[in-house]
């Protein structure tokens, strides 16, 4: 695998400029360690890489039946309650969206911690691990969402022209967290109970977004604490596009990139600034 050449005596630079040199200099080292990080998650299984596909189906299987049948739960749209159908349908945008974003958020804090000898034993451009993580994730979203396009084939909801846009519409998403990932790949190396606080928080935010529910059915007092949810804009825009063949709300996507922007770059500076004593932690 060829490696971008760094000075170790050097100190990174924490710029824009050099993120985006970082990125495309080591493009061919990126795409290697995605693959072998992808498929070494399902070496030695019998089904292999197949599981990516079968663990969303399973676990939007048991939503769905938990939510429509036991407890009775109806997805009410404008036109009126939708069948059980459409829900598996909506709720699995949701889930995917929220999967990706529990992958990066769980798997930071160790990201570092877990490649030690990355930090001691080789001259390596550490903030490329961010990368795979969240190429990583990218790919499992990727894979959901062919599943997605295929049982809509195969249950006559329909694929509309605007499903296009949905790499556009979670852009901002795979922003926010390359500077999140930064930043808990680094504070994960100082405080290691970083690691039970996220794990908790992906759980809580499964529920405190519209996965299960459209935004629209909660009280007026609550939808402006809904919006603050960075997952918020992701999930229903996702499903505008996907399902209901709707235009992204344009607005949204504007503040919601800037801030991902924001993020990633104050994530990437303090990466940059605090890496310098990884070796001394670890």
């Amino acid at each position: 695998m060829s490696v971008q050449q760094i000075d170790a005596n050097t100190r990174p630079q924490a710029n824009p400029l050099a993120m985006l040199r970082s990125l495309v200099g080591n493009r061919q080292l990126l795409g290697q360690l995605i693959k072998r990080e992808v498929i070494g998650r399902y070496r030695g299984s019998f089904l292999g890489t197949a599981w990516s596909f079968f663990n969303p189906l399973l676990m939007l299987s048991v939503y769905t039946f938990v939510f429509t049948t036991v407890m009775k739960v109806r997805w009410t749209a404008v036109e009126g309650p939708l069948d059980k159908v459409n829900f598996a349908v909506l709720a699995f945008v949701g889930l995917a969206v929220h999967g990706f974003f529990a992958e990066c958020l769980n798997r930071a804090p160790n990201l570092i911690v877990a490649n030690v000898n990355f930090v001691k034993k080789v001259v390596f451009p550490l903030d490329v691990l961010v990368w795979v993580l969240v190429g990583s994730a990218l790919f499992h979203l990727a894979i959901s969402m062919v599943v997605l396009l295929v049982a809509q084939v195969v249950l006559g909801v329909g694929v509309p022209a605007t499903a296009v846009l949905f790499p556009l519409v979670v852009l901002p998403l795979v922003t926010l967290m390359a500077g999140l990932s930064w930043w808990l790949a680094s504070s994960g190396v100082y405080l290691r109970d970083i690691s039970q606080v996220t794990g908790v928080l992906s759980s809580v935010m499964l529920f405190l977004s519209p996965v299960f529910y459209p935004a629209a059915s909660l009280p007026e007092w609550v939808r402006p604490w809904m919006a603050l949810n960075p997952l918020t804009y992701i999930i229903e825009d996702s499903r505008r596009v996907l399902v209901f063949g709707q235009w992204p709300r344009w607005g949204d996507w504007s503040l919601s990139m800037a801030t991902g922007l924001v993020i990633m770059l104050l994530g990437y500076a303090w990466f940059q600034r605090t890496r310098k004593g990884f070796a001394d932690v670890l």
